[in-house]
């Protein structure tokens, strides 16, 4: 990739984020039904995931999306299954 590729995932990444974090902020004071963005793994994510190391794959959804070790283990084993 190039740079303005690399500052594109980067900012979509952000904006995911603050999405996510947008929408559990209005759910918690009742503004809103309305379930939380879904999150596209990266490249990254998907690679770790697909050499079996799931655990760096978790720290690294949850350094990209900024969410919580359970949300993370959730997407990760919802893309290859249980950890173990």
């Amino acid at each position: 990739m190039n740079d303005v590729e690399d500052e594109l995932v980067k900012l979509r990444l952000r904006v995911e984020r603050l999405e996510a974090q947008l929408a559990l902020l209005l759910r918690q004071l009742g503004m809103s039904e309305a379930p939380a963005p879904e999150w596209e793994v990266s490249p990254e994510v998907a690679d770790l995931i697909a050499r079996g190391e799931k655990k760096e794959a978790i720290r690294l959804v949850r350094e990209q999306s900024g969410a919580s070790l359970k949300d993370a283990l959730h997407i990760v084993e919802s893309l290859h299954g249980p950890a173990g």
